[in-house]
């Protein structure tokens, strides 16, 4: 993918940043203790990462803040839909996946689409954190971070929640599906 400008126009930021706030305050389940001028200032001091954000948002992930790191004092967003981005569905793991395909090959793939986005993939770990705050993925998946010996042999892994339950599958890298997609990580 080609680099865009990552630069938003003065009304982007503002509306970016009044539904950020929004779901901030709605959610606060999410981030308990957590101030909201705090994460504000260190979203602001970073364009490239409120440019990130805003493609978190623009596909559909509804990122919010779900704790922070106090080593590194960085704000942690994770993409908060209650299901898989709708913007980023029916995607195969990554180019090398992408490219094995002959026919019916999907537009993108979740690795490319993470990097262009300037986010990362969900580890398993992560996702399992993610589900302690609430119930997300009850009727999509999202594809996860693929240790590299099962990637080695083709596969990729993905999960999603049911019956209270997060459950880890496999696919081959290739495949992709209508209802699933990815979720994003981004530290600011």
């Amino acid at each position: 993918m080609t680099k865009r400008n990552r630069k938003l126009s003065l009304e982007q930021r503002e509306e970016l940043l009044n539904t950020l706030k929004a779901r901030f305050e709605k959610n606060k389940h999410r981030h308990r203790g957590l101030e909201w001028d705090k994460v504000q200032a260190k979203i602001e001091a970073n364009n490239e990462k409120l440019w990130s954000l805003n493609e978190m948002e623009g596909t559909g992930g509804e990122p919010d803040v779900v704790g922070h790191d106090n080593r590194t004092d960085e704000y942690i967003f994770v993409d908060c839909s209650a299901e898989s981005p709708k913007g980023r569905r029916s995607v195969c793991y990554d180019r090398e996946a992408l490219e094995s395909r002959k026919k019916h090959k999907p537009e993108n793939n979740a690795i490319d689409m993470a990097t262009a986005m300037g986010i990362e993939l969900l580890t398993e770990e992560q996702y399992r954190e993610l589900q302690k705050l609430e119930n997300f993925d009850l009727k999509t998946s999202s594809w996860v971070q693929t240790p590299g010996y099962i990637r080695k042999l083709g596969g990729a892994i993905f999960c999603d929640c049911r019956y209270d339950t997060v459950f880890v599958y496999h696919n081959g890298a290739e495949s992709y599906y209508a209802a699933r997609s990815f979720r994003g990580l981004l530290r600011v």
